[in-house]
């Protein structure tokens, strides 16, 4: 699928373009004005190129290496060698709209004019992404810091024609074989030019871009899954009245309440036990408080938006050409704006998959749930209803806690301690994709375990939104009955959420 077209200009990127290119195949043109700038700035790098003090990058070796001269007729080489000694990493295949969003990043840098690259160089990026070709990067290679190094190494070792490459069908081949294919030929460095592919925070912050276009579906999942678990536990919603959340004015929350006020409207179940009979005081705090957990996790990802427009209005290179014409080293690669908030996410994830779980867990304890069957089984004792559902998602929840452990924190010095300190920034990216699967997972648990406990409440009637989310999740598992086969039943509900169908079941959109 293909959307609108994302031009590429001498400004920032937003995060939806960068799902747009990495989730939905958007291609890319650069702006003319682009162009310009980058062909400006290369002309100064043709210039300090001849002369003859050493500029870094230009005319010297790397990292530790920065004091050793390199002569004219070395350079290409030099630069190719860059390329290829980085292209180092280890262990499984990246996803492919982390490195779409990675390549994207980066020719968006080129195209501030302050890297020094060649026009070709950076239409030769728009050229791999336009036509679908994804170079294979490795997870184990960034420390986050002198950019995500071998994750880029690896896109860039693509443009030269080496290295392997998946096409726009998924199969693996060679980068050579690739290009030839797609009728585009392979790049030759020049001077800085492999030192600019490789020196950026593009795969944390392209990481950090999916991760918030995520979250925006699975908090507005979460505020239903925790409206489904209220009804069936015989919950009340006015805790989340309006005057109240006043009270407290954090965003967030003001925003959790409002789709639950919304969602539990018109509920003939809540109106059961509204009345003077109801004897109980007060809700559990999974339940009372869920707007405030959920809306802390929107605060969150606000802040994490923040900082990730910063920087994807950065021109993050070493050495940068400054508007003026002036080349300087700088620390603008290391990563730790972007690795904090991304370990920041993961703590948040955590705690809304704990909170869902201990929903879900509710409903399925004799104990707490008001009148539910024991794991909502068919025939308590010959069946273990979900008992085992809660098993899982308690399973997940430990892990995503191990994950909510920041990456940040550690530092492992590295190129001879001229790189002593660095952001571990791609680390906590990957950590956070992983605890993003968790939740959505947990959520489809209490998702189903909330659509079979209205279905055995009845007569008594949901209210219109959680019953449009119950005969949606009825499309694809079937009601209360005799034990089944789970798994299956938990993979079906996962893809609802993850695709937005248990939001747009409710009608809620997803809200930042």
């Amino acid at each position: 699928m293909t959307t609108t077209t994302v031009l590429i200009g001498t400004g920032a990127v937003s995060i939806d373009d960068v799902v747009a290119v990495a989730r939905r195949n958007a291609p890319v043109t650069l702006d003319p004005a682009a162009l310009e700038a980058i062909a400006a700035s290369r002309a100064l790098i043709d210039g300090l190129a001849s002369d003859p003090e050493p500029h870094y990058g230009i005319s010297t070796g790397f990292g530790a290496l920065a004091n050793t001269f390199i002569p004219a007729d070395r350079r290409a080489q030099l630069q190719l060698s860059l390329v290829r000694s980085h292209a180092a990493g280890s262990g499984p295949e990246v996803e492919r709209e982390v490195i779409r969003a990675l390549m994207l990043l980066r020719l968006s840098t080129l195209a501030t004019g302050r890297t020094g690259v060649r026009p070709a160089t950076a239409q030769a990026y728009a050229d791999l992404l336009n036509a679908g070709i994804t170079p294979v990067v490795r997870e184990y290679g960034s420390l986050g810091c002198s950019g995500d190094l071998a994750p880029l190494a690896h896109v860039a070792l693509a443009a030269l024609g080496e290295g392997e490459v998946r096409d726009a069908t998924g199969t693996l081949m060679d980068a050579s074989a690739a290009l030839s294919a797609a009728g585009l030929r392979p790049i030759v460095l020049a001077e800085k030019e492999g030192l600019a592919l490789i020196n950026g925070t593009d795969g944390m912050l392209g990481m950090l871009a999916l991760a918030l276009d995520d979250l925006s579906l699975l908090i507005t999942s979460a505020d239903i899954s925790a409206a489904l678990s209220i009804e069936a536990l015989l919950g009340t919603d006015r805790v989340f009245a309006e005057d109240l959340q006043r009270l407290r004015p954090q965003h967030g929350q003001a925003l959790s309440a409002r789709n639950l006020r919304a969602v539990l409207a018109g509920s003939g179940i809540v109106a059961s036990h509204a009345g003077p009979g109801c004897t109980r005081v007060q809700d559990a705090y999974s339940l009372r408080c869920s707007p405030q957990v959920h809306g802390a996790a929107r605060d969150t990802a606000d802040h994490a938006r923040l900082v990730a427009e910063r920087e994807l209005a950065s021109a993050v290179d070493n050495p940068v050409l400054t508007p003026d014409g002036r080349i300087e080293s700088n620390g603008n690669f290391h990563g730790a704006p972007v690795a904090y908030v991304l370990d920041f996410l993961a703590i948040a994830v955590a705690d809304l998959a704990s909170i869902s779980e201990r929903r879900l867990d509710r409903m399925l304890d004799t104990h707490r749930s008001a009148g539910l069957p024991p794991f909502l089984a068919h025939e308590v004792g010959v069946d273990s209803g979900l008992m085992i559902a809660q098993y899982t998602a308690a399973g997940i929840v430990s892990e995503l806690k191990r994950l909510a452990s920041p990456a940040s924190v550690d530092s492992i010095p590295s190129s001879a301690m001229q790189e002593d300190h660095v952001s571990m920034g791609w680390a906590a990216g990957r950590k956070l994709r992983r605890a993003l699967d968790g939740l959505t997972r947990v959520i489809a648990i209490e998702v189903m375990t909330g659509t079979r406990a209205l279905d055995l409440r009845a007569p008594l009637l949901p209210a219109p939104a959680t019953a449009a989310v119950l005969e949606r999740v009825r499309r694809v598992v079937p009601g209360p009955g005799n034990d089944r086969y789970l798994a299956p039943e938990i993979e079906a509900v996962v893809h609802l959420v993850a695709t937005g169908e248990i939001a747009r079941a409710a009608a809620l959109t997803p809200l930042n």
